[in-house]
Parts: C-alpha cells; sequence; structure tokens
C-alpha cells in the first residue's frame, strides 16, 4: 500500500514539474494550450468553407471538436521524443519506475485537453446545442481509450529515441500523414464507400469520430469505442515491451 501510494505521489510530482516547465516564463500561460488549435480551426474554416465550399453542418465545431483530441495526441507524441533526455539527471541518480516519465508527460497533455473543454462547451452553446449526462460517462472512458494510445505511443517514442535520434525528425512527417488520414477536418461522407473499412486501422479514427459524437451529438458508438479500446491496449502493450527491453540502457545514452 506504502508502495502505491509513493508511485501515486511520483506520478504527481512528475506531472506537476512538466506542467510548470511548460508555463514557465510564460505571459499568456493557459491561452497558448488552446491558441494552436483555435488557430487551425480558423484556417481550415476558411479554406474549405468558403473556398472549397464543403457543406458540413456546424462546421466550426465540427472542427474544434476533432483538433482539441488531436492536439492532445500530437503534442504528447511529439514531445515524447524529449521526456528521457529532459529528466537525463533523474535516470541517472535516482531507482524509480522509469515509464513514469513519459506517464506524467502525457498526463500534462491530458490536463491541457480537460482544460479545453470550457472552450468545446463555448462552441456547443453558440450553435445552440448543450451537453448531455452522457459526457459524465462519456469523457471518462474517451479519455481512457485516448490515454491509452497515447501512452503506448509515447513509450514507444521515447525509449526508441534515445538510440536513433532522427526518430524525432520522422515522428513529425508520420503526425502529419496520420492528420490527414484522420476524419479530423473533413466528414466520412466525403470517403467512398469502398475505403471506409481501411479507416478502422487507423487507431485515431474511432477515438476522433466518438469524441464529436459525443460532444456534437451527445452519445458514443460503442462498436467503435472498442475498436479504439483494443487499438489502445494492443499499442500500451508493444509500448511498455520496447520501453522495458531497452530500459537497461538509458542511463548509458542520456
Amino acid at each position: 500500500m506504502k508502495r502505491l501510494e509513493y508511485y501515486f505521489d511520483l506520478i504527481q510530482v512528475l506531472t506537476l514539474k512538466e506542467i510548470k516547465v511548460r508555463y514557465k516564463n510564460s505571459i499568456f500561460g493557459y491561452f497558448w494550450s488552446i491558441l494552436n488549435p483555435l488557430s487551425l480551426a480558423l484556417v481550415f474554416y476558411f479554406a474549405f468553407k468558403f473556398i472549397m465550399k464543403l457543406n458540413i453542418e456546424n462546421f466550426a465545431l465540427f472542427l474544434i471538436c476533432g483538433l482539441f483530441p488531436w492536439q492532445w495526441f500530437a503534442n504528447s507524441v511529439s514531445a515524447s521524443a524529449g521526456f528521457l533526455l529532459a529528466n537525463a539527471s533523474l535516470i541517472k541518480k535516482v531507482n524509480f519506475p522509469k515509464f513514469f516519465i513519459p506517464l506524467a508527460g502525457v498526463f500534462n497533455d491530458t490536463f491541457h485537453f480537460l482544460a479545453s473543454l470550457p472552450v468545446i462547451l463555448g462552441f456547443l452553446l453558440l450553435y445552440h446545442l448543450y451537453p448531455g449526462l452522457s459526457w459524465s460517462y462519456g469523457i471518462p472512458l474517451m479519455i481512457l481509450a485516448q490515454l491509452l494510445i497515447t501512452y503506448g505511443c509515447a513509450l514507444m517514442v521515447s525509449s526508441i529515441n534515445l538510440f536513433f535520434r532522427d526518430l524525432e525528425r520522422f515522428i513529425m512527417i508520420v503526425l502529419n500523414i496520420i492528420f490527414y488520414l484522420t476524419p479530423i477536418i473533413y466528414d466520412m461522407s466525403f470517403v467512398p464507400e469502398r475505403y471506409r473499412k481501411l479507416f478502422l486501422i487507423n487507431p485515431l479514427y474511432g477515438v476522433i469520430q466518438n469524441w464529436r459524437l459525443l460532444f456534437m451529438k451527445g452519445y458514443i458508438d460503442w462498436e467503435l469505442y472498442l475498436i479504439s479500446l483494443m487499438h489502445g491496449i494492443l499499442i500500451c502493450g508493444i509500448g511498455f515491451y520496447i520501453f522495458t527491453k531497452l530500459s537497461y540502457r538509458f542511463a548509458e545514452v542520456v
């Protein structure tokens, strides 16, 4: 029991450290965490609504509901390349489960995603839509699914990047590809029927779709959710395997 309390306190301290580092010497603080997805939403709204004239209902809200969850995933995975390097002194001097370091980094972005929910709520109210009781169970369930996927990817990237430093740049390319292969800025109705099942391979497909359904329609597609959960468990398992296989050499290379 004491060990569990120690681990809980350790994760809390590491997470708070990540949050403090993020806001250190920052005047606007919290607003920077919402400015990027909002600016992207503005650009995509102008490009697709006024230039390409896509007919998607409540398009600004549609974009916001996809971009904020995406921002959580993309920020965590891109930053994970430096999680272990930034904590080199801890790894060398302190004996503790090293996988807590990527977990704290992911929790940092989870916190910022939760802090962005009032912005999503504000857009809902602009479109005369309102949160339902489904949010009380839907948000925790969706956070669990996305957390598993994100943490699994962070474990892989943070550990492998210590040995192959070019991975950090490669990850940015992969994230850009995944962004456009995930229905964030377009609706699945624009995708030809014969290609739609291929989207199930993408772990973020079900996550983004269900966040949007939850926020805009007030329900979750349970079949998609189970697929997302299975993706999360699989990715997290692979991430832990790779991380533990490489962890014995971390102190040598950081």
